[in-house]
Parts: structure tokens; sequence; C-alpha cells
């Protein structure tokens, strides 16, 4: 989420030294939150600025560079295998023992660039694949009632109660 402008900053405080609406009035008008006013005039009395704050710079990355190496052999012996399997294949390979499935989904979309589809000759969806039976069959069902049953296909079924 990116900071507010100092420009908007500006015109918040010249507002509420005004005093002529309630900070409620202000915040409903500058599409702000109470919260924010209230944090930014904290902010102008301890330091004397309205700035934003510097960015952080986010947590550490639990995959250490070695162990993105390791991911990318792994992904170039096995390019089928699942995450969980190369959550294994990492740890058997002597890399970080705690990374989970999500974690090394993110390292191989964003720290790796690697694509996301492992081969071009994955099947589609079953119901895509049904839907287009049903649709090119010449069936007399209305483009509705097609619309309807594509929807119930991907339902999960109830169990009677």
């Amino acid at each position: 989420m990116e900071a507010y402008s100092i420009d908007l900053r500006e015109r918040v405080v010249a507002a509420v030294d005004e005093a002529v609406e309630t900070r409620a009035e202000i915040a409903e008008r500058f599409g702000v939150s109470t919260s924010f006013i209230r944090k930014l005039l904290r902010r102008r009395r301890e330091t004397g600025s309205i700035a934003p704050k510097p960015h952080a710079g986010g947590g550490v990355s639990s995959l250490t560079p070695q162990d993105l190496e390791r991911v990318r052999t792994l992904v170039e012996h096995r390019p089928d295998a699942t995450l969980d399997e190369l959550c294994r294949g990492l740890r058997e390979a002597g890399g970080s023992a705690a990374v989970r499935a999500w974690t090394m989904c993110r390292a191989l979309r964003h720290r790796l660039r690697l694509p996301r589809k492992k081969s071009r000759s994955t099947p589609a969806s079953g119901t895509r694949r049904a839907f287009r039976r049903c649709a090119t069959r010449g069936s007399r069902r209305s483009v509705r009632s097609r619309r309807g049953s594509l929807f119930s296909w991907t339902r999960v079924a109830r169990r009677p109660a």
C-alpha cells in the first residue's frame, strides 16, 4: 500500500487546524480514516514532520540463495514435481527444513521467475470439456439452461441432513 501524498497530508492537517469540522467529517471529506488523522497529528507533534516514514523493507526470506539454486536444479531434473515434492526434495538435498508449499510457490513464481504451468500437454479442466461437448452438440436447451448446468457441474454436492 502506498503512502498518502504530502499534498493530501497538508490539506488534512490544515483542515484540522481550522477546527471548523470534526475529525470524522474531515476524514470523510478527504477519503481517509480518523485513525490516519490521529496518527498524522501525533507524528507532527513528535517529529515536526508530516512526511511518510520510509519503507521498512519487509520480512526476511526463509529460503537462502543456496536453497533457491537447489530448487532450480530440482525443477530442471523433474519439471513436473508438485510443490510438496519440491519441499521434500529441498529438505533431502540439505536445504531449509521449514519450507512449506506456499513458500515454495512464491519462490518459484517471484524469486526464480519460473512459469506456473509445467507442460503444455496438461489437459483442460473436466468442466470446460463437458461444457464444450454440451454446447457443440446442438443441444436444444437454451443458453441459460446450459449456463446453469455449467455451474451445477462445478458445485460441491450437499450431504443429506
